[in-house]
């Protein structure tokens, strides 16, 4: 499988982010590696502190500034396929002079949101004439609508951390630490995936922690255990899935309570579409988790946007009054959490589409009751 797409697909989203800065007045694009320099040519290029650097000019050809012992590699991306002139600096030369040299005459540079501080600092002393402004409005305004081939990977990478979800009752055994279990999740989404970015087990009390590190805490029977994971595909694109286990049967008190955070992420999902708003998704959940006196507990969004990261643009929140848009792709993952008892989350990937939502994942949502064998 490869890890890149169409040079269509590339060249499309260039153009696109040309026709922006054209629209905002903005000379050029400057970034660095991350997930915005892969998402415009495909280059999955290391940050390090060697300055690496894609000018995308509104007037004028793009641009790459690369150390020379990169070129290689970076001609092995969609770069060679594309428009871009490559330009490569020796160990002895200075990297931001040589950009500053090259956008002479801009007045105003959009300076992509994931740059280190330090190589914005240099490329503002190099050019005193320009205005430095994030360029987050224009490249997360590309980012957040998500094409066709970028659905199929969202999907691909849903469908990788459901095999991982169907692994995790055999993982959790009463006995075993936090941390145990987490090593497990983690091997096994490296092999699912390309690498996992992070994994959440949190037993008992520690379920109430949405954010909870896997500690030395034991497993024990009656436990309900949050498992909160994801990773990122070959092709750059991220997973995010949360589900909740209970070990052995769960109080009688707890399962309603689940069962209204089950209505309430069903009913969120079910009301996207194109046209309503980011915040009324999070609204949908948590006036049904209010009336079942859960609203309280349920302490934060209700989603964010997915995609090359795990988090970014657009998020689903109060105050966001974006509306949908066809593609755009987002977590639906709403809780409650009792600090000194237990938690809850259930989360899935859901990507609007033109007449509805459409999930990248597929595990059952109901409360997963694992056997421990203790019938007492």
């Amino acid at each position: 499988m490869s890890s890149y797409f169409e040079v269509s697909e590339y060249q499309s989203r260039l153009d696109r982010a040309t026709d922006r800065c054209r629209d905002a007045e903005i000379d050029a694009l400057l970034v660095t590696p991350g997930p915005d320099l892969r998402y415009l040519v495909g280059y999955h290029a290391h940050a390090m502190e060697r300055l690496t650097c894609l000018i995308v000019s509104a007037n004028g050809p793009h641009r790459l500034i690369l150390p020379t012992l990169e070129r290689e590699t970076a001609l092995a991306s969609p770069i060679s396929e594309l428009d871009i002139e490559l330009i490569t600096w020796e160990e002895t030369e200075d990297p931001f002079r040589l950009t500053a040299s090259v956008l002479l005459n801009a007045k105003q540079v959009a300076v992509e949101d994931r740059m280190w501080a330090v190589k914005a600092f240099h490329l503002r002393t190099n050019m005193p004439n320009a205005e430095q402004i994030p360029a987050g409005p224009v490249l997360a305004e590309l980012r957040m609508v998500k094409s066709a081939a970028e659905i199929v990977e969202l999907q691909a990478a849903g469908a990788a951390i459901d095999r991982v979800h169907a692994m995790v009752p055999d993982f959790l055994q009463v006995g075993r630490t936090e941390r145990e279990v987490a090593t497990l999740i983690a091997e096994a989404i490296a092999i699912e995936h390309e690498q996992a970015d992070f994994v959440i087990v949190a037993a008992g009390p520690n379920s109430a922690s949405p954010h909870h590190l896997p500690s030395d805490r034991v497993i024990t029977h009656g436990d309900v255990v949050v498992v909160d994971i994801g990773g990122t595909t070959q092709t750059g694109y991220c997973s995010d899935s949360t589900r909740t286990y209970s070990m052995g049967e769960p109080s009688a008190n707890f399962a309603n309570d689940y069962a209204e955070l089950l209505d309430a992420q069903q009913r969120a999902t079910a009301s996207v579409k194109p046209g309503v708003t980011c915040e009324s998704i999070d609204a949908v959940a948590r006036t049904a988790l209010t009336g079942a006196d859960l609203g309280d507990l349920f302490v934060h969004r209700i989603g964010h946007g997915i995609g090359l990261e795990t988090h970014e643009e657009p998020y689903m929140v109060a105050g966001n009054t974006r509306p949908l848009e066809p593609g755009h792709a987002f977590s639906i993952e709403p809780g409650f959490y009792r600090a000194g008892s237990a938690g809850a989350r259930i989360e899935d990937i859901v990507v609007c589409g033109p007449d509805g939502p459409i999930l990248c994942n597929d595990r059952p949502r109901e409360l997963l009751v694992v056997d421990t064998g203790d019938n007492t």
